[in-house]
């Protein structure tokens, strides 16, 4: 078994009708029935005991939040993205005994909990980058009427869950390569480039499978990658705006958060 530690990039802000239905401008400080989502979050590595060390990044009014504590490592956060990334890595690496890979886990998640969590880690193979993948049918069954992006594969239509592994080394070594995937995020010209034609058509006509998507993570980062099926659908369900905000709140998480 790998040594893990957390990167928790909770950075994300809200737009201004959800800022106003939530009370806070911060997704990560948004609260289900009293306790913000942070501490959910940080609850759940934490019991979950997949990582031995958590490192939060976000704003400092996040980092001065009483759940904040619960971190081993609290940073300031970047301009992008990626700086937030690297930055958590390197505050974790800078340690006596660095981890061999990262969990990185977005808190912005509801529902997340120890038990989901610690069942994707579990499932992960020895790839340098896991993603966990869920199935439309299973999450429109769990969350019906909930918005989410997914994408058309050859078996069935999925969308990514807001945890990864990354390792750390390869991490490193696919910088280049994720800034660049940043940089197009929004741009579906520039992704289209980065994908390469065969790919692109493969998707736009239904034939593309795991094992392609697997192969292109090798091709665009240089590493090894997995992607992990059979995850719960609650780590697809982030909050976008108040449409997903009402369904939390009318269907608060059943797991408790201890103290």
């Amino acid at each position: 078994m790998r040594t893990l530690d957390a990167i928790l990039p909770a950075g994300g802000t809200a737009g201004p009708e959800l800022a106003k239905a939530a009370g806070t401008p911060i997704k990560a400080l948004i609260p289900i029935e009293g306790t913000p989502i942070l501490e959910r979050t940080l609850q759940a590595v934490k019991q979950s005991q997949t990582a031995r060390r958590i490192a939060l990044i976000g704003s400092q009014t996040l980092l001065d939040h009483p759940a904040a504590a619960l971190a081993d490592f609290k940073l300031k956060e970047a301009a992008t993205g990626p700086e937030n990334l690297y930055n958590g890595l390197n505050a974790l690496l800078a340690q006596p005994d660095p981890p061999e890979a990262a969990l990185i886990v977005a808190v912005d998640q509801p529902y997340l909990d120890a038990k989901m969590l610690k069942a994707f880690v579990d499932a992960c193979p020895q790839k340098d980058v896991c993603v966990p993948l869920i199935r439309e049918s299973e999450f429109r069954t769990r969350f019906p009427g909930a918005a989410a992006t997914f994408a058309k594969l050859k078996d069935d239509s999925w969308t990514t869950g807001g945890v990864f592994i990354l390792n750390c080394q390869a991490l490193i070594k696919a910088k280049p390569h994720i800034e660049k995937v940043f940089e197009n995020r929004k741009s579906k010209l520039g992704m289209a480039r980065l994908l390469g034609l065969s790919f692109v058509f493969k998707w736009l006509t239904n034939r593309l499978t795991l094992s392609d998507v697997e192969a292109k993570i090798l091709q665009l980062l240089g590493a090894s990658g997995a992607a992990v099926t059979g995850c719960a659908p609650e780590l697809a369900f982030d909050i976008d705006d108040i449409d997903d905000l009402q369904h939390a709140l009318q269907n608060p998480p059943k797991h408790e958060v201890s103290a």
